[in-house]
């Protein structure tokens, strides 16, 4: 693997040529002073390019600008902003090291990048069709975020998932994780909300039997059944704030313990987490890490609600209405135009999942073919 590394501080320059070099059987490195160097000397031969950010002429955002995503890239600075990382991120930044870290990190850092290019080749054959498959509709606010989307799952970075109850967090998760090049491996969801407190570091993390009263036998928990893939978090908000700092640990090491064991076990997941709550109100109550927000939240994707997607509403509710119909062989049904007019003006508070749970009860209680405002019940809703 070929390397090009731009860095313009001659002490980090020299020390990262010396670091690397003693991995001379797996990377080959060529140094250069700033990014106008570089562009005049890079061809077709290099694989990765790992620079600064802060260089003077021509700053490491810009110089990712000009490679077009030509080459792989790491980006490495001593000054990491989120706004700078998101924006790296989206211009096809593999991986993102704030200085200073160990040289363990940043090879670390390019054999993954190297996992990645290799997965990615495999999948060059997916058709486009495959980015909406998990949706029923599409409009012009769902085709933004799923842009960004697409864009994130490119990489190994972690995705926050921001949007009101019932706006299709989760399917955005999966569309991420089919998308990268992880999908031959497991996608695992654990919901914080809906598990005990006490039960949350067991599910997580795995525990080994006589762990505790009821421990009968080991058990793996979601890292090491995702190992290779992606673990989404759901309503990580509601994470228990004392096992936020395990979480946040097994994050940057990469590595977990299992309940009742001191082994370390490596874990090579991609975190996708998801929330409705106001994650910055918690923090300022001190109720959410800031250092694990900044660590899962890498490319924050905002999902907008179902209101502001209007296009989907009737496609979703009449694919769904076909479901239920050939599911409890309910004979041929559909919306009358009245019944239309009234969906596309609810504001569907609890978005997608209200509005399926409207159209199931609508199908299963109406009477004739047509199904009218009454069958659907708004009024008493709203």
């Amino acid at each position: 693997m070929k390397i090009a590394i731009v860095e313009d501080d001659i002490n980090m320059r020299k020390s990262l040529e010396i670091a690397v070099s003693d991995y001379a059987d797996e990377f080959e490195v060529k140094t250069f002073r700033n990014a106008k160097e570089a562009l005049k000397k890079l061809d077709d031969t290099f694989d990765l390019v790992i620079t600064d950010i802060n260089m003077p002429g021509m700053d490491g955002i810009e110089f990712l600008q000009k490679l077009d995503g030509r080459y792989d890239a790491i980006i490495i600075t001593g000054n990491a902003t989120l706004n700078r990382a998101i924006e790296s991120i989206r211009l096809g930044v593999s991986d993102f090291l704030t200085k200073p870290f160990e040289i363990e990190t940043l090879v670390e850092a390019i054999r993954r990048s190297q996992k990645v290019k290799t997965r990615t080749a495999k999948q060059k054959g997916r058709s486009d069709q495959k980015e909406t498959s998990l949706f029923y509709a599409t409009s012009p606010a769902l085709q933004r975020a799923l842009g960004l989307a697409k864009k994130a799952a490119r990489s190994d970075a972690s995705v926050l998932l921001l949007g009101e109850s019932g706006v299709g967090k989760e399917l955005f998760a999966r569309t991420i994780h089919e998308h990268s090049p992880r999908a031959d491996k497991p996608f695992v969801a654990l919901n914080m909300a809906a598990i005990p407190e006490n039960l949350i570091e067991s599910e997580l993390f795995g525990f080994e039997k006589g762990a505790f009263t009821d421990a009968v036998e080991t058990k793996i928990g979601k890292f090491e059944a995702a190992h290779g893939g992606t673990l989404f978090l759901d309503e990580i908000a509601e994470m228990p704030y004392h096992l936020q700092a395990k979480l946040l640990r097994a994050l940057q090491e990469r590595i977990i313990h299992r309940l009742g064991s001191h082994k370390e076990i490596p874990v090579d997941v991609r975190i996708v987490a998801a929330t409705n709550a106001d994650i910055q109100s918690k923090m300022r109550e001190g109720a959410f890490r800031e250092d694990l927000y900044y660590r899962i939240a890498t490319i924050p994707i905002h999902i907008p609600p179902l209101r502001e997607r209007q296009e989907e509403i009737l496609p979703i509710a009449q694919k769904h209405l076909a479901d239920i119909v050939r599911k409890y062989d309910l004979g041929p049904k559909h919306f009358d135009d009245k019944a239309q007019t009234k969906l596309l003006a609810y504001p569907w508070p609890g978005n997608i999942r209200e509005l399926l749970a409207v159209v199931e009860r609508a199908a299963i209680l109406s009477e004739g073919e047509a199904i009218t405002p009454t069958d659907l019940f708004l009024d008493a809703r709203s």
